[in-house]
């Protein structure tokens, strides 16, 4: 008897296969080569990341949409004894060539907790085609992961979280909004409302560059990419951590959504950290452990 799973086994075999020969380790710099790094990680913490041979990341590519993008994993280094929760970790700015130094000591704090961390690097970066629209038809790469952490072996697929940065926080929101399968998120540094960003003096001039069309198609752009126009679709516990002093971002994004969420009687919480910037700088190691503790508490 020829079984009807077996076309679906195959393609699954033929994604781990690729997945394996795709990943590549990835060179991690001293601590003085990876430019603002100290906005991330102190010296100590990042070169006591670096050395921890338990731990290990790796880059791989997977298709989405017919690209060949990227993601960075973070986990043991050994095979794993139990699949762990994973956490989606969605960086913010726009086209990078890499963010590893960035994410390194964040991600080692999440595994310390018993976390995967997974990293899409997004479309147009990290050498990949296509081009980054921050959040338009990249979203696609942070729902075409799900087939790959299917596959992950040291991944518990059931049980994945969302964690965002500035422009990585609006993605998060879009994710939720379009039902990316998440028990739970958490989000630091986000913009609630596009509109309001672009009429910052700082922010105007860099609309049209990431969106050549901006000013023809405006309404359509900034409400894609705005939770406070759609806070009733945020539907899983989210936190809210934002800076009192974020220069970049305004704290009263973050306030705005989660009034928009009391509204709509949405789980969610916020927590302003008064003399912080936009990522928290100061206060890293307490905004991670408050994340990995509100994944924790939402597992099933």
């Amino acid at each position: 008897m020829i079984s009807f799973l077996a076309p679906i086994n195959a393609a699954c075999a033929g994604l781990l296969a690729l997945l394996q020969s795709s990943a590549q380790p990835v060179a991690l710099p001293p601590f003085e080569q990876i430019e603002n790094l100290h906005l991330y990680a102190g010296r100590a913490a990042y070169e006591a990341a670096r050395a921890d041979s338990r731990y290990r990341m790796e880059k791989i590519a997977y298709d989405s949409d017919g690209l060949e993008v990227f993601a960075y994993v973070y986990g043991p280094s050994a095979p794993a004894h139990e699949a762990r929760p994973v956490v989606v970790f969605n960086r913010g700015s726009w086209v990078r060539e890499s963010f590893a130094g960035e994410l390194l000591v964040q991600a080692h704090r999440l595994a310390e907790q018993g976390f995967l961390v997974v990293a899409p690097m997004y479309r147009g970066s990290g050498g990949a085609p296509g081009s980054d629209e921050m959040g338009g038809s990249d979203l696609a790469d942070l729902f075409n992961l799900l087939p790959v952490i299917a596959e992950l072996r040291a991944a518990d697929s059931s049980r994945i979280y969302l964690y965002g940065e500035s422009r990585g926080a609006m993605m998060v929101y879009q994710a939720i909004r379009d039902d990316f399968p998440a028990l739970a998120a958490a989000v630091y540094g986000g913009f609630t409302d596009l509109d309001a960003l672009a009429g910052d003096p700082q922010w105007a001039p860099v609309m049209p560059v990431i969106w050549p069309d901006f000013e023809e198609n405006r309404a359509a752009i900034t409400y894609r990419r705005s939770a406070v126009a759609w806070p009733e679709e945020i539907d899983i516990p989210i936190l809210i951590m934002h800076g009192g002093q974020d220069e970049a971002v305004p704290a009263a994004h973050a306030v705005r959504l989660a009034a928009a969420l009391e509204r709509h009687g949405r789980p969610h919480e916020l927590i302003i950290m008064p003399q912080e910037g936009h990522v928290l700088t100061g206060r890293a190691e307490e905004r991670d452990a408050l994340a990995a503790a509100w994944f924790t508490a939402h597992q099933p």
